[in-house]
């Protein structure tokens, strides 16, 4: 573990549940990575998304950087479509909010919050 971790890092730790999807676009389209209710669990580095039933929708790793204008975040996907890809990603933490905008590998990091072709944002609320 980093002797000093960000503050956002250490933020994002827990259990999120997706709010909203916008993908090329267009909000919230069908999805293979969430279902209602699944929920994103952040452990140190490591996230996965499961359904209410128990079920693996997605899990992979990610590294962060709050420190960059906006704020940027790199997730890479261990199981799906995108297994060993890093999707460049930027963020935005407020509170129990979470809103990331990820576009495909090798795309330029999103520095605006709407999606054009290529590009993914989910919106989530922190569950306590």
């Amino acid at each position: 573990m980093h002797p000093d971790p960000d503050p956002d890092f250490l933020a994002l730790q827990g259990a999120w549940e997706q709010t909203s999807l916008e993908d090329n676009g267009v909000l919230n389209p069908a999805d293979a990575h969430t279902a209602p209710g699944a929920i994103t669990t952040i452990s140190g580095d490591c996230f996965e998304v499961k359904t209410l039933a128990g079920d693996v929708l997605l899990a992979g790793r990610f590294s962060l950087n709050s420190l960059t204008q906006p704020k940027s975040i790199t997730w890479v996907d261990a199981i799906g479509d995108d297994a060993g890809k890093a999707l460049p990603a930027s963020y935005r933490l407020e509170g129990d909010e979470f809103v990331f905008i990820a576009a495909d590998e090798n795309m330029p990091r999103p520095t605006v919050f709407k999606t054009g072709p290529g590009q993914t944002m989910r919106t989530f609320v922190r569950r306590r």
